[in-house]
């Protein structure tokens, strides 16, 4: 007697490894993926000194590189301090500015 299995048992069978499987990856990566990690002070500066060159060259930028806890309201994360400046009118002009240490955002920009 030969054990053969159906198309549809080997369908099944694939599903459920599949699933199986999907949920152990699912499982052991969500730890990794999961956690909070700051991008580099570095290219959060590059990201916005290339937003200010599509109004004009700049003169200068500075950023530092540690993150300071920062809240507002109800919302709570780290950021990096920083700021640009420019000519515009033939007058330096200097901006400050607070970004999200983990997503790279501007949450404040200001003139200074």
């Amino acid at each position: 007697m030969e054990n053969k299995l159906t198309e549809k048992q080997t369908t099944y069978l694939f599903g459920v490894i599949g699933l199986l499987f999907s949920f152990l990856l699912g499982f052991f990566l969500y730890p990794k993926v999961s956690k909070k990690q700051a991008i580099h002070a570095d290219s959060i500066l590059e990201d916005i000194k290339s937003q200010f060159r599509e109004e004009g060259p700049i003169d200068g930028s500075w950023i530092e590189l540690t993150k300071v806890p920062w809240k507002k309201f109800a919302y709570t994360t780290d950021v990096y301090y920083g700021g640009i400046s420019r000519l515009e009118e033939n007058i330096l002009v200097q901006y400050e500015f607070i970004a999200d240490a983990y997503t790279g955002s501007l949450i404040d920009l200001y003139r200074v």
